[in-house]
């Protein structure tokens, strides 16, 4: 039986008269790669937040590993560490080299030896193709550089799930290629993930399930050979409409 993770129960969020995210149920398994698609707007982005607990949900629970997790600074950072998020606009710290950047949280967070810290972050940048780079700053990085040094410095934190706020919105279209392959590489060792994405072709090919979220609700909840040959959502299916006729 696979180990469940995260449990979304009954999720809703509004910011004052505006309800963003309605009445959301997901559960999170080991192993998964989830990929989260559907119109600007539908909620997608405000639902990864909640789950990383950048915001705060209206009503509803967000429970790791069965257990709710509660507004408490102390508490919340423990479980950042294990739930690790990549945003679209990379977050580096520009006054560090890449490998400050990727060595400062395992430091503070972690509280590992700097020897611990530099080998964790060494292994983590040659994993994402940026070791040669770790003098650099990253204004002299290209976006797609950027990204894969935030993906590294997040692996840094060995995190049990992974959440990617559309990771390559940011990037130059020539540039999307190289931090699709590193995050499809990723899951293929087996790590958990959440991926918010307008990359159609990716989440077909490397999600083991698709959701498709439309104002606020989720709309479909699927594997990706149903959701993107035979969706039975009627606004799944609108959505999908160009792709699937390409």
């Amino acid at each position: 039986m696979a180990e469940n993770i995260i449990s979304i129960e009954n999720l809703s969020k509004s910011f004052g008269d505006h309800e963003v995210l309605r009445k959301i149920d997901i559960s999170v398994d080991k192993g998964e790669v989830i990929c989260i698609v559907g119109s600007s707007g539908s909620g997608k982005s405000t639902l990864l937040r909640c789950i990383n607990r950048l915001e705060h949900q209206t009503s509803g629970r967000i429970l790791y590993h069965g257990k709710e997790i509660r507004d408490v600074q102390r508490e919340i950072n423990k479980y950042r560490a294990k739930v690790g998020m990549v945003f679209q606009s990379f977050n580096l710290f520009n006054n560090m080299t890449v490998l400050e950047n990727c060595m400062c949280c395992t430091r503070k967070v972690l509280h590992l030896s700097k020897k611990e810290a530099f080998d964790r972050a060494i292994t983590h940048l040659k994993k994402v193709g940026m070791a040669p780079y770790i003098n650099a700053r990253p204004a002299q990085l290209s976006g797609g550089q950027k990204q894969r040094v935030a993906i590294a410095r997040a692996l840094c934190m060995n995190p049990e799930v992974l959440l990617f706020d559309e990771p390559t919105s940011a990037l130059d279209p020539e540039m999307v290629g190289e931090v699709l392959e590193v995050m499809k590489e990723l899951a293929e060792t087996g790590l958990t993930m959440i991926i918010v994405t307008h990359e159609m072709a990716f989440a077909r090919d490397v999600s083991t399930r698709t959701i498709f979220m439309d104002k606020g609700y989720v709309a479909e909840d699927a594997s990706p050979d149903v959701l993107f040959t035979a969706p039975k959502n009627p606004r799944t299916r609108e959505f999908l409409s160009r792709y699937l006729a390409g």
